[in-house]
């Protein structure tokens, strides 16, 4: 159920209802029981969690983290660059 914000006219109390989409909006404040305005509220963010969701994530293909492990040794850098794939002295690992 969606979540509506009201404040009171007279008192400035806030407060959060849950309500349907097809319930009329709250007009009494619980606490001086006066005028209500509902708040225009910015909505509730999306988190997406889990597989699923990333253009690497089609059914079949291999993870990142997978990929990575099949790509082979990488060369890292000497110690003296950072420059690991330019460096002369690089170490393959």
């Amino acid at each position: 159920m969606p979540t509506y914000g009201y404040e009171c006219k007279s008192c400035k109390h806030t407060f959060d209802a849950f309500q349907s989409m097809k319930d009329d909006p709250l007009t009494e404040c619980p606490k001086c029981h006066k005028e209500l305005r509902r708040l225009i509220n910015g909505g509730g963010g999306l988190i997406f969690r889990g597989g699923g969701f990333y253009v690497n994530d089609k059914s079949g293909g291999s993870s990142k983290a997978e990929a990575s492990k099949s790509e082979g040794p990488k060369a890292e850098a000497c110690g003296s660059c950072a420059q690991a794939e330019a460096c002369p002295a690089a170490v393959t690992a």
